[in-house]
């Protein structure tokens, strides 16, 4: 495999050509890392099940049992591809996205299966990011996300997109520059069963819009 392309796109004004760019290398079956309003992430259009699996392996994860996020482009999606969603879910959902949480849910059918297994739950993540609303939008679906963890105790996220190109630029396709990332990962939050349970804290903080 060649080295990834390493693109440096606008974060706040994502030129569409370059967007575009991204979009065709994801359809094609390509492995993006990409800025979030947390960290930089990883991810593959969620409906190719090779790169999917692919992704898995890079991550040192077991298909059958990653917990990965969906990347929506607004809350249009979440119906897609989560069921049982309360009104009172709905209703924080709406008002604390886009922003830094990834919430839980009950997978719908429309999950795709890894490595067979149907998957129960699913991470929705809204972003407020220009760069991956720009990406979702314009692929027409979501994208599969996982975040980059630094070997690095101390520095638990990689904040610099060169130092990720560095890492990375052997085993992924495209690196999107979009400046420097944070290393505070999204506030994970368990909303099955209308019980709202913190799984990870992280930047957002849910009593905000609770």
């Amino acid at each position: 495999m060649s080295n990834a392309l390493f693109l440096k796109i606008h974060p706040d004004n994502p030129p569409l050509n370059k967007i575009l760019q991204v979009v065709e290398i994801l359809r094609k079956g390509g492995i993006i890392i990409y800025p979030t309003d947390t960290i930089y992430g990883m991810g593959c259009d969620l409906h190719n099940a090779r790169t999917l699996e692919r992704l898995c392996f890079l991550k040192g994860l077991k298909p059958d049992k990653a917990n990965l996020s969906f990347i929506c482009s607004d809350l249009t999606h979440i119906s897609d591809y989560a069921r049982s969603i309360s009104t009172q879910t709905y209703k924080i959902m709406k008002k604390a996205l886009p922003g830094p949480f990834t919430f839980i849910l009950e997978a719908s059918s429309k999950v795709p299966k890894l490595a067979g297994a149907k998957k129960r739950t699913v991470g929705i993540r809204v972003p407020d990011h220009q760069i991956p609303l720009a990406l979702v939008k314009e692929l027409g679906n979501p994208i599969i996300s996982t975040s980059i963890r630094d070997e690095d105790e101390v520095i638990e996220y990689s904040t610099d997109p060169e130092l990720i190109y560095e890492k990375f630029k052997g085993l992924v396709d495209v690196v999107i520059d979009g400046g420097y990332g944070q290393n505070i990962p999204s506030t994970v939050v368990d909303c099955q069963n209308d019980q709202y349970e913190i799984i990870r804290q992280g930047a957002g903080i849910l009593e905000d819009y609770v």
